[in-house]
């Protein structure tokens, strides 16, 4: 593998720039161990592909199947993992102990923007805005529940991406049903209420939020299918929104991001009610960099390339 990227970078052309940064040797981490597995794939494939036409000495690096201290044989590291076991801290922390700096946020910020619960916790103690919600567990009165927070609501695992274990209960009696498929994935479930007025998304890269993307699902919301499957998903960028309310909302989601400790780029997304008033919904801390996803959609829009979008981030790579 490491032939192979010496190659790449005899072979290509490297711009001035690049040359002078001199990321030395890179990892891309991808793949992984968790339920997103397929997605890291296509996103660290994208990344590898990205950093070799720039001349950059890059290697893919499956922590699934390489031991984490082989790593050290790298100068900095790319996570394009996703979900378990590489966005909640495990990874970053590994990292930190070697000295090797990686893209994206910290041991901390990772494990809180993992945990959907904790970062609602976070987010409303520090006044940011976010649909009422309910911890579930086998005891809880789930009749009560959804007469609290109403019908339609959202039950999802507290520590999952990509929408896997997702469920919108719509009829009264269901929510049970859809706790035991959340709880499958994750011990901690939690119970959202509804806010239907549109989804949507800001990208954050350093610290600049990038212009926000309105997501229109074909099907009745945006889960895996949506997010990777399907083609009739449509992107609005410009998002729709009056310029002064865009700048709000794309200032206070940098708020957001950094109030969990967020650092490097991600993303953080956002739901509008009828009447819209906006609420932030849960911060990816590795966002997709696949040909679906939404950071590179909106660095696009802004005038950044993948190309220039991968470099930027790497540009960003720290410890501590």
């Amino acid at each position: 593998m490491r032939r192979v990227a010496s190659k790449a970078h005899l072979q290509t052309h490297e711009p001035a720039d690049v040359m002078m940064k001199n990321f030395g040797k890179v990892a891309v981490l991808m793949g992984g161990r968790s339920g997103e597995r397929e997605v890291s794939l296509k996103s660290g494939g994208a990344v590898l592909a990205a950093l070799l036409r720039q001349g950059v000495q890059a290697a893919a690096f499956d922590p699934a199947e390489r031991d984490l201290h082989e790593l050290l044989a790298f100068d900095r590291v790319f996570i394009s993992l996703h979900g378990r076991f590489g966005e909640d801290g495990t990874v970053q922390g590994a990292l930190e102990l070697m000295g090797i700096p990686y893209t994206g946020s910290g041991v901390l910020a990772s494990s809180v923007g993992m945990d959907k619960w904790r970062t609602k916790l976070l987010w409303r103690s520090a006044g940011i805005a976010t649909p009422d919600f309910e911890l579930l567990d086998a005891s809880s009165d789930f009749a009560a529940v959804e007469q609290r927070l109403g019908l339609p609501m959202f039950v999802k695992p507290a520590n999952e991406g990509s929408s896997i274990g997702i469920s919108k209960v719509k009829q009264s009696g269901a929510l049970k049903a859809a706790y035991e498929l959340a709880a499958k994935s994750d011990p901690l479930v939690i119970a959202e209420r509804f806010v239907g007025g549109g989804e949507y998304t800001v990208g954050i890269l350093g610290d600049e939020a990038l212009p926000i993307i309105r997501i229109v699902p074909a099907n009745e919301f945006y889960d895996f299918e949506a997010k990777y499957l399907r083609d009739d998903t449509q992107y609005l960028c410009p998002c729709g929104l009056p310029a002064e309310q865009e700048a709000r909302i794309r200032a206070e989601a940098l708020q957001a991001f950094r109030a969990i400790g967020g650092r490097g780029w991600g993303r953080v997304d956002f739901l509008m009610d009828e009447s819209g008033r906006h609420y932030f919904l849960e911060v990816n801390t590795s966002p997709g960099m696949t040909d679906h996803s939404l950071v590179p959609m909106a660095a696009k829009a802004n005038g950044i390339s993948f190309d220039e979008l991968v470099i930027r981030i790497l540009e960003l790579a720290r410890v501590g």
